[in-house]
This record gives structure tokens, sequence and C-alpha cells, in this order.
């Protein structure tokens, strides 16, 4: 908790400074600001992981603000409204606002939603950047930037079909991938791919993260059928999979 970032966006001073101060009893990091350029200052330039936004504030409003938001984040969201602002409640909400809040709201309650609502878009935060990034014995592929990393750090060039099929594995650790299956990950209309060509891959893989090319323990030939990635996180004992891996091969 003591790392999650709150932007508390209200122009009354009595209620941010209450509200900031109740936030901060509970452990979190808060920073409170007045208006629309203050917002965007500290937005800019520190990390923020919920925004509680009120939809009336002088100058630029809450709903053009959030919109700004929106168009370059997903940070979490609670916009607080009057009792009054139905219509602009139902416009938030469908601009993209996680929740909302109606003054006079009780903070405990406004705690729970900002609880809740971290605890969703944090998950949905690390599961992303579970999918940008596979990492296994010490290597680390990173997807969208399309590099390798070896255990020392150092950036192992790859192929566009070798990348391809790495990715394929590291994604699939523990499961047999038949040839077939393989081939759907690198085929391209600019060549035509056979079985030999995912052999050919995976040897060239093999030279460049096998300790032994010749005694694998990352990509394991299953024979009859095709590979595996033992990643031994993902194999059950006694799984045909697990069998391939003690082979090697």
């Amino acid at each position: 908790m003591a790392n999650h970032h709150i932007l508390v966006v209200e122009d009354d001073p009595v209620g941010r400074e209450t509200l900031a101060a109740y936030l901060r009893k509970e452990g979190y990091k808060v920073s409170d600001v007045e208006d629309g350029d203050s917002m965007r200052k500290v937005f800019s330039q520190q990390t923020v992981d919920l925004i509680l936004l009120d939809i009336r504030l002088p100058g630029v409003d809450g709903l053009q603000l959030l919109r700004e938001i929106r168009h370059q984040s997903e940070v979490g969201v609670i916009m607080v409204t009057g009792k009054d602002d139905e219509v602009d409640r139902i416009v938030a909400l469908e601009m993209g606002a996680d929740d909302y809040v109606t003054k006079p709201f009780n903070v405990r309650e406004l705690l729970a939603r900002a609880k809740n609502l971290l605890r969703r878009t944090l998950s949905a935060r690390e599961a992303s950047e579970d999918e940008n990034q596979k990492s296994f014995a010490g290597w680390t592929l990173d997807i969208p930037r399309r590099c390798l990393f070896a255990p020392d750090g150092s950036d192992v060039r790859l192929t566009r079909g070798e990348f391809e099929l790495l990715c394929c594995f590291a994604s699939r650790p523990g499961r047999v991938m038949t040839r077939d299956n393989l081939l759907d990950y690198v085929s391209h209309r600019d060549w035509a791919p056979s079985d030999r060509t995912v052999d050919v891959l995976v040897g060239r893989l093999r030279r460049k993260i096998e300790a032994d090319p010749k005694a694998p323990r990352h990509i394991i030939t299953v024979h009859g059928i095709g590979y595996v990635f033992a990643d031994s996180r993902h194999i059950e004992p006694g799984s045909p999979e697990k069998s391939a891996a003690r082979q090697g091969g």
C-alpha cells in the first residue's frame, strides 16, 4: 500500500485537505491539487495509481480532464459528483471513469471503493506486464522490444522465425507442441514452411540458449510428436512432458 499514489483533484480546500489527510493516515501516498493545470503537472511528472476527480472544477472541468487522462492512460479514476449530477455521472462512466461517489460521501465508503479499484487496476497492470515479458532459467524474452537477454544481461540476436518460435514455447511451458502447432506461429506468406523448418529453427535456438545444444534442457524433443519447452515449474511429476524432459534430446 505504501507505494500506491492517489491524486486528489478537488477545488474545495477543506474537503480536499480532509480527504488527503484521511488517505495518508491509511498509508497511501497522496498528492492533492485544486485544478486541472496542477493535476496535469503531477500526472506528467509522477506515477499515479488512482485519481479522485471532482467533476465540478474551475476552468477545465472534470469531464474534460477525464477525456485527457483516457487518451494517455488506463489509471483508475473515481469521479466525485454532486447529487444533482446524474447526467454527468453517466457521461463520465461512458467516457471511461471506473466508479463515482456522490457528495456528501462517507470517507470509509470511498476508501473501500478506492481499495477495490486499486486491486483491479494493479492486477490488470501486472498481467499485462507478464504478457510482455517471459523469463526462464535466467533468460528474459522482451516481447514488445523483440529482444532476448541472456542471464549475464547480454542481448542475444534472434531472427524473426526464431523469435516467434521462442515466444510460442515460452508462452506455453510444459505443453507438448506438435510441428503443425508450431508452424502456425512461424508461417509467413513469403516462404513455404515445412516440418523441417521447425526442426531447423529449433536447432538454431538451441545453439543460442542451451549450454549444450546436444543435451538440451529447455527445448526438449518429444519423439514422434514434436517439442516441449521444459520449464519444470509448469510440468507435473509423472507427466509425458516430464518424461521427455528427463530423456532430453
